[in-house]
């Protein structure tokens, strides 16, 4: 029996690495590369976070071109990568092809919902978190006009704006100016474009500026804080790209959803289908650090909770743009 019993256990101490093995993860990121500053490195920063608590690997690849997307994909899946994680909206094309061809293979897109047994889409409600950071903006405004910069012209981005749009006026702004940055995917990585739109506004009198705008956004808040007006960071915690002229940010949990992609898929209970995180399920919020703790004051910190409350509560309704491609704010 004894000798029973070693066995046993000599078996199951090679089992946790033996299954552990059995997950090769990987993450393609978007346009703009995995050091954006916001999306993609909140993407990155959760595939970091698997690594270190776990010893696990992953594979990751950046890439130049939207011809690659399927390319890339492909590759990986033939290679033995599961699960696979995309960051990004614009991988939805090349993911109904490949997972397709690749049924026993775990993907999860962000950002974008694709409808196949063996994907998980992970989507958010942007426009209740901007629709927080817009109070908090109308707020800091000693102007009352405040500002949004977004990067490529879609729904998703024109969701942010929306909801920034309608948490600004119900705190009191008087106008909200926007710019997209353009209409192709190059608009995520032009943060020179993104610094002369914001010049732009802040001339028409804008004193607070959101930008939702991947690599871009980092123009938008260095011009900002150059001209002593406040910025408003998107999907990563920016804060700290310039303490003190960051109001706050918009934190969109990419992180949270590529480490439990990863996490799911290692501990043997990843699933399929839509997860669709909101202010309720903590995958939105506005962030607070040290870098911005003198910039927002008692009374600014009680009205952002209190739409935030009423936000979850259904007190507030919050305009999702992509439900009819208007705004009504």
């Amino acid at each position: 029996m004894k000798r029973i019993l070693i066995g046993l256990l000599a078996a199951a101490a090679y089992a946790v690495p033996a299954f552990a093995q059995d997950i090769k993860p990987a993450i393609i990121y978007d346009l703009g590369g995995k050091f954006d500053k916001s999306f993609n490195e909140s993407a990155y920063n959760g595939a970091e976070k698997f690594k270190t608590e776990t010893g696990i690997e992953y594979r990751d690849f950046e890439i130049q071109n939207d011809a690659q997307r399927e390319q890339a994909l492909r590759k990986f899946a033939e290679d033995g990568n599961n699960p696979i994680v995309m960051a990004g909206f614009s991988w939805a094309a090349a993911l109904e092809k490949v997972a397709a061809d690749f049924p026993d293979t775990k993907f999860a897109i962000i950002d974008m919902v694709v409808d196949k047994p063996n994907v998980r889409s992970v989507v958010y409600k942007e426009q209740e978190g901007s629709y927080v950071v817009g109070v908090l903006a109308a707020l800091a405004s000693q102007s009352k006009k405040v500002g949004f910069v977004g990067g490529m012209d879609i729904p998703l981005i024109r969701r942010f704006g929306c909801g920034y749009v309608g948490g600004a006026k119900a705190a009191g702004a008087t106008d909200v100016i926007q710019n997209m940055t353009g209409d192709t995917p190059a608009a995520w990585n032009d943060p020179t474009k993104g610094g002369e739109i914001a010049k732009s506004q802040m001339d028409q009198g804008a004193d607070v500026i959101y930008a939702a705008a991947g690599g871009t956004g980092v123009g938008v808040l260095q011009a900002a804080a150059d001209a002593g007006k406040l910025g408003i960071g998107v999907d990563s915690n920016q804060n700290g790209l310039q303490p003190g002229k960051i109001l706050t940010s918009m934190v969109k949990r990419v992180d949270v959803a590529v480490y439990n992609a990863f996490t799911d898929a290692k501990d043997g209970k990843f699933t399929a289908g839509l997860n669709d995180l909101g202010l309720k399920e903590g995958g939105v919020d506005y962030a607070m650090d040290d870098n911005n703790k003198d910039l927002v004051t008692a009374e600014m910190k009680a009205a952002a909770e209190k739409a935030k409350a009423d936000i979850i509560a259904g007190t507030i309704k919050v305009h999702d743009y992509m439900s009819d491609n208007a705004c009504p704010y």
